[in-house]
């Protein structure tokens, strides 16, 4: 059985992909994802800096690149 890897979605992205991939890693919806990451943003502007961390650390999705013209 192959493991589980988190990648940033190539697919349901809104700016970095982040909260479509954890949404797809953690089998919930990518929308809760990015409401309680903007909770996290405005209490004490955690979540802006775990963001661009996990934007900065997590690779993206494999297999789905875009090809360039």
């Amino acid at each position: 059985m192959e493991a589980k890897r988190l990648y940033r979605s190539v697919k349901d992205r809104v700016i970095g992909g982040v909260c479509g991939g954890l949404g797809n890693y953690f089998n919930l919806d990518p929308v809760l994802v990015r409401v309680l990451w903007a909770i996290l943003f405005f209490v004490g502007g955690v979540g802006f800096l775990a963001y661009i961390i996990a934007w900065i650390i997590v690779p993206e999705e494999p297999g789905n690149e875009v090809p360039k013209s």
